[in-house]
């Protein structure tokens, strides 16, 4: 039985759907204005394999993941490239189809749904006027704002106090709010601009978009409401607040929510310039290695990024491509996992919040029975390819093209080697592997 972390009770808490055997799953999508980075990728993955294990436990899972993409920094963007801040939907498009493109490689299935809000403004007015209509929000010139005061358990997801909030928080002075941390739910822009409200021409608040958009494809309460840990507050906080002011039910059973990746111990940002995109990595690596890598760490542990790291775990990997290149993968209604100790022994590890360190633990601790085994063999490489979504296709050997200089110094080891000269032969095989070309010695007769 699944058990996962519920950042909203801080415990682990065994899994229990709202109805049997259906799940609604909503995780946080982007915001399409640039590349998809090494963040975004482990997000996910991740719950990509956990809408992969909810529906291998025999669940429907409604999986919803949405994109943003009308906001502050898609405007500016479309301003810098084209000139014109009205060109927003053109900039994300194109950033779309390129996340999309990057989730196709790196294995992740397609959701449900992926609402855009652009498309779910009359769902998010609608949304907005019943929070004025229950009291939790008003309107002053255009704008309206939620009213966190009106939400007495504001601060419940993130173990803050209201109190405390308004001490550390950076609040923007506005004589408009009724209280300093209040937020927005809708933007007033001039008349004509973007789309119509009740209170006149605007947009919709960030916050906003997740809560009416959740509603409208996955009802009032959600099963599981996931994403980075950096959504907690105050993205998740005031979904909660929207939805349950609203809908005065609780929002979502379970919260879920990976760490951070890191560069150099600190978060991955573009603010400190410290942030590679996926595209980046792909340049160097197989996609295929770039999900095994985040696989082997624990979901909630922060990831410290290195590419000295991907290059031990692509080894790794090439090493699981070769032992499963003789074995087929058992197709349809065949397959019985209950037939593989070692398939139980992993999903033991994976049904435990997601342990997929412990997991893989278990896979290279019985290497031998599987190179034994056939029939076991079988049955973990389709474990793998379809609970994991590794593909586990032998990676493509990189050709190098032999230099003069390399020419030069392979003659150079050979007669090294000849002479018995030890210590050159190893400085010289060093040399060459800095240039790309890796010697496989034979014994000399």
């Amino acid at each position: 039985m699944l058990k996962v972390t519920n950042t909203l009770s801080g415990k682990k808490e065994f899994f229990k759907s709202i109805e049997p055997n259906k799940v609604r799953l909503y995780v946080c999508g982007i915001t399409p204005y640039d590349y998809a980075h090494l963040g975004h990728g482990r997000v996910y993955v991740i719950f990509d394999t956990l809408y992969r294990l909810l529906k291998l436990s025999g669940n429907q899972v409604t999986y919803c993941r949405n994109f943003t993409d009308i906001d502050d920094k898609l405007l500016s963007k479309a301003l810098r490239e084209f000139g014109d801040e009205n060109k927003y939907q053109e900039v994300a498009q194109k950033f779309i189809t390129a996340y999309q493109e990057d989730m196709k490689v790196l294995n992740c299935l397609p959701p449900t749904f992926e609402p855009r809000v652009t498309e779910s403004i009359p769902a998010i007015i609608e949304f907005v006027r019943g929070l004025i209509d229950a009291g939790k929000a008003y309107e002053v010139n255009g704008n309206v704002y939620y009213h966190i005061p009106s939400f007495p358990s504001y601060g419940k997801l993130s173990k803050q106090k209201l109190e405390d909030l308004c001490v550390g928080a950076r609040v923007e002075t506005n004589d408009e709010k009724k209280d300093p941390m209040d937020f927005a739910l809708w933007k007033s822009e001039s008349e004509g601009s973007f789309w119509k409200s009740p209170w006149g021409y605007g947009r919709p608040g960030w916050h906003i978009e997740c809560s009416a958009m959740a509603a409208s494809h996955l009802g009032k309460q959600l099963d599981i409401h996931a994403g980075g840990m950096d959504l907690i507050f105050p993205h998740h906080e005031n979904e909660i607040a929207q939805s349950e002011g609203l809908f005065n039910e609780q929002f979502a059973n379970y919260w879920m929510h990976n760490a951070f990746v890191r560069i150099d111990k600190e978060k991955m940002s573009k603010s400190l310039g410290n942030f590679f995109t996926l595209r980046d990595v792909f340049l160097k690596f197989d996609p295929m290695v770039v999900r095994f890598y985040y696989l082997n760490h624990y979901y909630r542990a922060p990831l410290d990024f290195s590419f000295d790291d991907l290059s031990a775990v692509q080894k790794s990997y090439q090493r699981l491509c070769k032992i499963f290149q003789a074995h087929s993968m058992i197709e349809g209604l065949s397959v019985s996992f209950h037939e593989s100790s070692i398939v139980q022994k992993m999903l033991a590890f994976l049904y435990d919040d997601l342990n997929t360190p412990g997991m893989f633990g278990v896979l290279f601790e019985n290497i031998q029975e599987l190179q034994n085994n056939s029939h076991e063999a079988c049955l973990v490489k389709t474990f793998l390819s379809g609970v994991l979504g590794l593909s586990l296709v032998p990676l493509a050997e990189k050709e190098v093209e032999i230099t003069p200089e390399m020419k030069r110094l392979i003659a150079e080891r050979e007669n090294a080697r000849a002479a018995k000269d030890w210590a050159l032969s190893d400085k010289i095989r060093d040399e060459l592997r800095v240039l790309g070309y890796d010697i496989q010695d034979k014994k000399l007769k």
